[in-house]
């Protein structure tokens, strides 16, 4: 079994003898070396992103019965998006935009990869990674990749230069609820190498925690790159002795106390290497509740359905950025913004230059610093899902749907509280539907009929999409798609 890694010995004679050596050399030089150690040129990054997280399983988000106080105080010390989307509600294709800037479809990346998958992430796309390290950045991905598990799709090939974590979905072992000979054992990865295969993961988060924490440690004197991409609370759920029934909301609530904790952790490590002012933390979910599991899903809210679908439930999840110093305090952002606009707001910070491949994403950076009058730079959002489908599209307050089949759950639900899903039933739906989305963000009241102007210039951005990335629901096929890259093209 896995035991976390501590530093050698050694570097403590190595820190007694630089304290000597500045002692001698005197007190001014002892502060121009601490200063420049400890204010690289260039912003630290940091993106905490968990899996399967509710809208409103935060506190400042209306959690109920579940504390999570370390979230709390950075959105104290931060702003709150209240209308932050990813851009498809599957574990592959959401991460793919993350890293990327791209909409996950125009890189041929559909749905959630598994052990079975002969492709992943093309190595020629650019990562958030990538377009760091000309700059000298370190950069070290903890936590779940799940954007191809074959040794060309791994994290140290697409610019990370340290991997700690699976390269799938914790569900995808032995022990699956409903498919348990589906899957091999589960592999945990230290950069290239299988470490270890799990049996249990109470201790997972604890683990990346431990190697987010020596990451920070390790890197403080250089800018650097951490994306800490928590299995958690993606089921299964499991959580250490330390917060084994310390929620009212049971085991769910329990895992996200400890991912706030583990918030926490990070949060201390940069305060104690003198980082607050130099990084900006950014904090959200890959999409909405997996809620077939029931009592082990999380809560979407006031949004409809949940992961799966493009309705809000789906689509809608909690973000929290903090930058001391350089985003005002206490701030709640209701501007729309999405996962795609990262990459391209992070090389505005960092001055990086952006990907040459097309992007999606725009710069949010007036947005998240709470710039008067900014607005969201995007003229529309497109919502894929399944293989290519575009089921939606947000232009400001509005949102179109097309006629396409989601997944909702029963109307005899009864939630299960044993870690085992119900079966969702199928839905058609049969024409557009409008929603604004400021007055009536629960999607309840379809008014597509008196909005005709509306529809018709969502309609005339969605034929954009689909003559750009296409349309599985008009068989349309785009025409600056580039394809996901397959394992026997490295032959």
């Amino acid at each position: 079994m896995y035991t976390p890694f501590t530093q050698p010995s050694g570097r403590m004679g190595f820190l007694f003898i630089v304290l000597i050596v500045s002692t001698i050399f005197g007190c001014t030089s002892s502060s121009a070396v601490k200063k420049e150690q400890s204010e690289p040129t260039q912003p630290n990054i940091v993106i905490i992103f968990t899996d399967d997280q509710g809208y409103e399983d935060v506190g400042v988000f209306g959690a109920k019965n579940i504390k999570t106080p370390n979230l709390d105080l950075m959105a104290k010390n931060g702003v709150q998006f209240t209308n932050f989307h990813v851009s498809n509600a599957v574990c592959s294709a959401s991460r793919a935009s993350i890293l990327t800037g791209c909409y996950s479809n125009r890189l041929g990346i559909f749905g959630a990869l598994s052990d079975r998958s002969k492709h992943g992430l093309s190595p020629e796309e650019t990562t958030i990674a990538e377009l760091l390290k000309p700059k000298g950045y370190a950069t070290g991905i903890v936590g779940k990749w799940h954007l191809g598990h074959l040794e060309p799709f791994l994290p140290t090939k697409q610019g990370f230069d340290e991997f700690f974590g699976l390269p799938y979905s914790n569900d995808m072992w032995p022990y699956h609820p409903e498919r348990p000979d589906d899957y091999p054992p589960l592999p945990l990865y230290q950069n290239e190498t299988i470490i270890d295969t799990l049996t249990e993961q109470s201790m997972l988060t604890t683990w990346y925690t431990e190697k987010a924490v020596d990451f920070i440690d390790r890197n403080s004197h250089q800018p650097f790159f951490l994306y800490l991409a928590h299995n958690m609370p993606h089921v299964p759920l499991f959580v250490s002795e330390k917060f084994k029934g310390k929620s009212e909301a049971g085991i769910y609530g329990d895992v996200i106390m400890e991912i706030d904790w583990s918030v926490g952790q990070v949060l201390e490590a940069l305060k104690n290497n003198g980082l607050e002012e130099n990084t900006l933390v950014i904090f959200t979910s890959d999409n909405g509740p997996w809620l077939s599991y029931g009592t082990h899903a999380g809560s979407t809210g006031i949004f409809k359905e949940g992961k799966g679908t493009s309705w809000e439930g789906g689509i809608r999840v909690p973000a929290i950025m903090q930058w001391k110093g350089k985003i005002p305090k206490g701030q709640v952002q209701d501007k729309i913004a999405m996962t795609i606009d990262l990459l391209p707001t992070i090389a505005h910070i960092t001055g990086a230059p952006l990907p040459e491949k097309t992007i999606d994403g725009k710069n949010i950076w007036p947005l998240i610093s709470m710039e008067e009058g900014a607005e969201s730079p995007q003229e529309a959002y497109y919502i894929y899902y399944n293989k290519n489908e575009l089921q939606a599209v947000i232009s400001g307050k509005w949102k179109l749907y097309f006629p396409h089949r989601y997944r909702t759950l029963p109307d005899d639900y009864v939630k299960p509280s044993n870690g085992i899903p119900v079966k969702y039933e199928m839905l058609t739906l049969e024409e557009m539907e409008l929603y604004d989305l400021e007055k009536d963000p629960s999607e309840r009241y379809n008014i597509i009929e008196d909005n005709d102007e509306v529809v018709k210039k969502l309609q005339a951005l969605a034929e954009k999409a689909r003559e750009d990335m296409g349309d599985a629901l008009q068989q349309r096929v785009g025409q600056n798609v580039r394809l996901a890259k397959r394992f026997d093209a490295f032959k």
